[in-house]
C-alpha cells in the first residue's frame, strides 16, 4: 500500500537543476537507484534516476538532460522501482538506443521479464575458468592474442585509428568452433557520431550479422547521462542470452573512454572529490561492476566473453582508464600508430599486446598443436626483426649479414601479410597458422628454436 501511496504522489518542491542533475525536497520513502517520471511544464514527460537519497532529499539524474526544467512548474513522480529492461529472445536482431527503446522502426519486443539492469558481477567461487577458444577471424587476435570463451579482453586505441571498424569485424566474423553451439553478439557503443551508427547499422544489416546480433548505440549529441546505463543495458541484454538461453555471447563494448567522461562529467555536477585527472576515486570499482558481469559460472552452458574498446586520451597507456582496465581485465590488444602510418590494418602491434588466458585455450583439442610453438616463433622472429631496423638506422643494411637480411624481410613480410587484414576477410585459425609457417619459412630453419622439431617436420612447408 505505501509503495502505492509513493508511485501517486506527486512532488513540486524542485529546488535546483545543474547540469544534468535536479534535486527534490520534502521527500519521502525514496530509494537509490530508484527510477522517476518527471514532467516537464510543456507536459513532456522524462525520466531520471536517483543517485543520493536522504531523508527528505533526492538528487536526481535525468536521462534525456534538464533542458527546458525550471524550479517552479517541473514536478516529479517515484515509481518505486529501479531501471529495468524487457528481455525475451526477440531482442535479437534489434537496434536500441541508450534508453533501451527501438530505433530500427520495428515494434516494442514482447518481453518475458523485466530486470534490473544493475546486475551483479559474478560470484568468483562461481566463476568457471575460460578454456574454449573464439575465432574473430583476425590473424593477429587468433593466432598469437588468442580470444578465450569468458575471458575479458580490451582493445587500446587512440583518435584517429580505425578501432571501431575493427571492432565491427570481429562483431560480425567472431564465432565458437562446434556446430551446437549457439553464438550471439551484443554490440554497444557510446557517444559516437550519428555518421558511425550509420555505419555500423548498415555494416550489421549489410552482412547479415544483425540476425544473431542485438545493438544498443548512444550518439554524442545524446545526453551523456544515456552513456552511463546503456553499458548496463547491453550486459543484462547478455546475461539473459547467456545464462538463461545458453549462448555463447560476444560482447563489445565502444568507447569506454566515453562513458569514463560522462562518469567524471556526472561526478563534477554533484561536487565530488576528484580524484586521477578529475575523474572520480571510485573509477576502478564502477569499471570493476561492468567488466565483471562477463566469464563463465559452473553449471551453466553459456558465457560472456567481452572485448571492452576504448580510446587512450593524448595516446598515453598510463592514463587512468587504459591503466585501470588494464587491472581488472586479462589482457590487451594495442593499437599502435606507428603501424597506422604504414597503412597497415588492424594496426595491432603484438609486441605491445598480451592475452593472459591464450595458453589455456589453444593446443591439440582446441584449435592446434602447433599453436603455441609458432605464436611464440613469430614473436621472437618479429621482435629480432625490429632490433635490426634500429640498427639499420645506425649502421647501414650494408653491415648486416645475410641472416639478419632474412629478420628484416621477414618483419616487412610479417606486417604485410599477417597483421594487415581486409576489413571483409576472414580467416579460419588453420589459415593464420598455415600463413604462419609459409612466413616462417623466411627465415633460416635453424632458427626456429622455440617450436618442437616434431611440429616443423609435420607442418614446415616443402
Amino acid at each position: 500500500m505505501a509503495e502505492e501511496v509513493k508511485k501517486k504522489m506527486e512532488y513540486r518542491n524542485v529546488t535546483e537543476v545543474s547540469g544534468p542533475l535536479l534535486v527534490v525536497e520534502g521527500i519521502k520513502d525514496v530509494a537509490f537507484n530508484e527510477i522517476a517520471r518527471i514532467k516537464l511544464p510543456s507536459g513532456e514527460e522524462r525520466l531520471g534516476q536517483v543517485l543520493e537519497a536522504e531523508t527528505d532529499r533526492a538528487v536526481l539524474q535525468v536521462f534525456a538532460g534538464t533542458r527546458g526544467l525550471d524550479t517552479d512548474l517541473t514536478s516529479v513522480q517515484f515509481t518505486g522501482e529501479v531501471m529495468k529492461l524487457g528481455v525475451s529472445r526477440e531482442l535479437l536482431g534489434r537496434i536500441f538506443n541508450g534508453l533501451g527503446e527501438p530505433i530500427d522502426d520495428s515494434p516494442d519486443i514482447l518481453a518475458d521479464e523485466r530486470r534490473n539492469i544493475n546486475g551483479d558481477p559474478i560470484n568468483p567461487s562461481a566463476r568457471e575458468f575460460p578454456r574454449e577458444f573464439i575465432q574473430t577471424g583476425v590473424s593477429t587476435i587468433d593466432g598469437m592474442l588468442t580470444l578465450v570463451r569468458g575471458q575479458k579482453l580490451p582493445i587500446f586505441s587512440a583518435s584517429g585509428l580505425p578501432h571501431n571498424s575493427v571492432a565491427a569485424q570481429i562483431a560480425r566474423q567472431a564465432k565458437v568452433l562446434g556446430e551446437e553451439e549457439e553464438f550471439a553478439v551484443v554490440f554497444c557503443a557510446m557517444g559516437i557520431t550519428a555518421e558511425e551508427a550509420n555505419y555500423f547499422m548498415q555494416d550489421f544489416e549489410r552482412t547479415g550479422a544483425l540476425e544473431r546480433a542485438v545493438l544498443f548505440l548512444n550518439l554524442a549529441n545524446d545526453p551523456a547521462i544515456e552513456r552511463i546505463i546503456i553499458p548496463r543495458m547491453a550486459l543484462t541484454t547478455a546475461e539473459y542470452l547467456a545464462f538463461d538461453l545458453g549462448m555463447q555471447v560476444l560482447t563489445i563494448l565502444t568507447d569506454m573512454t566515453n562513458y569514463c567522461e560522462a562518469l567524471r562529467e556526472i561526478a563534477a555536477a554533484r561536487e565530488e572529490v576528484p580524484g586521477r585527472r578529475g575523474y572520480p576515486g571510485y573509477l576502478y570499482t564502477d569499471l570493476a561492476s561492468i567488466y565483471e558481469r562477463a566469464g563463465r559460472i559452473v553449471g551453466r552452458e553459456g558465457s560472456i566473453t567481452m572485448i571492452p574498446v576504448l580510446t587512450m586520451p593524448d595516446d598515453d597507456i598510463t592514463h587512468p582508464i587504459p591503466d585501470l582496465t588494464g587491472y581488472i581485465t586479462e589482457g590487451q590488444l594495442v593499437f599502435s600508430r606507428e603501424l597506422h602510418r604504414k597503412g597497415i590494418r588492424p594496426p595491432l602491434v603484438p609486441g605491445e599486446s598480451l592475452s593472459r588466458l591464450m595458453q589455456h585455450g589453444i593446443g591439440s583439442e582446441r584449435t592446434r598443436d602447433d599453436h603455441m610453438g609458432v605464436s611464440n616463433q613469430l614473436y621472437a622472429a618479429y621482435a629480432e626483426g625490429n632490433r635490426l631496423r634500429d640498427l639499420v638506422a645506425v649502421v647501414g643494411e650494408e653491415a648486416l649479414t645475410d641472416r639478419d637480411r632474412d629478420y628484416l624481410q621477414f618483419s616487412d613480410e610479417f606486417e604485410d601479410r599477417f597483421i594487415a587484414q581486409g576489413e571483409d576477410e576472414d580467416r579460419s585459425i588453420e589459415e593464420t597458422l598455415e600463413l604462419a609457417w609459409d612466413l616462417l619459412t623466411i627465415i633460416p630453419k635453424r632458427e626456429l628454436k622455440r617450436i618442437d622439431e616434431e611440429f616443423i617436420e609435420k607442418y614446415y612447408p616443402e
